[in-house]
């Protein structure tokens, strides 16, 4: 199943690294790719748990504290919620399940979620439900730090690294930033692993532009950083359109 955005909620010129701004506006939201996204999610999430779920023991308090949050955001988003159950705008009731963060999340939204904990100098993946991975897998960057989880990205130097974890240790609870990517695709799909001994393939003329909004959001209580991740994937010509309509625009 094909499961596309017509148009990007945001301008996708590229900036220079690490491209950071305030978020202005609510983080968490529901488009209109919801459904169909939710449907791979939770067909990921009952297949593939062990490819894209991962919870350190000592990040489950965390992992909750992010569901309770999220949780939080629901009732302004279309979702009803009474009780333990939870009712989506596509229909589907989820059942809250604290022993389970992070599926729980998985199921409820379209965002994927990637904890991180300072431990030394550096923050560490210790959590994550990652069901739209964009050429990168879970396992191989579980447990590691910030420089590992970027290696081999040619544009992550040392110098950005520094900048990075000094941007991580800033960032404050109720204060939230983001940023955005752009990657090309021949293939839609949204669930993209790949490892990282596999070689990059060229994408010139690819048919799908693929644009994650990554929100970083400091939970009050642990202090664990969040990476929120929603994906969106367009047709070459819609992005060529609204390229066109921001430049008219502008």
């Amino acid at each position: 199943m094909t499961i596309l955005h017509q148009t990007i909620p945001y301008d996708f010129t590229p900036r220079a690294l690490p491209g950071i701004q305030p978020v202005t506006e609510p983080w968490l939201r529901v488009d209109e790719a919801y459904a169909g996204q939710m449907a791979r999610r939770c067909d990921l999430l009952g297949t593939r748990a062990d490819k894209v779920l991962y919870l350190e023991p000592q990040a489950h308090a965390a992992a909750v504290e992010l569901l309770e949050v999220v949780l939080d955001l629901l009732p302004d988003l279309g979702f009803a919620q009474a009780g333990e159950g939870v009712t989506c705008p596509d229909g589907r009731h989820v059942t809250v399940g604290r022993a389970n963060p992070l599926e729980t999340l998985g199921r409820l939204v379209q965002c994927d979620f990637v904890l991180l904990d300072k431990r030394g100098a550096e923050h560490v993946l210790t959590g994550a439900v990652l069901c739209f991975p964009a050429s990168w897998r879970l396992d191989e960057k579980a447990g590691r730090p910030l420089v590992a989880i970027h290696d081999p990205v040619a544009s992550y130097d040392e110098n950005i690294a520094k900048r990075v974890q000094r941007l991580f240790d800033g960032i404050q609870a109720g204060r939230p930033l983001w940023r955005f990517n752009a990657l090309w695709y021949d293939d839609p799909e949204l669930h993209q692993p790949r490892s990282v001994t596999e070689p990059r393939h060229k994408r010139e003329g690819a048919g799908y532009f693929r644009s994650e909004r990554q929100t970083l959001i400091r939970l009050p209580h642990s202090g664990t950083v969040v990476f929120a991740i929603h994906t969106y994937v367009l047709r070459a010509e819609d992005v060529t359109r609204q390229a066109m309509s921001m430049t008219i625009c502008g």
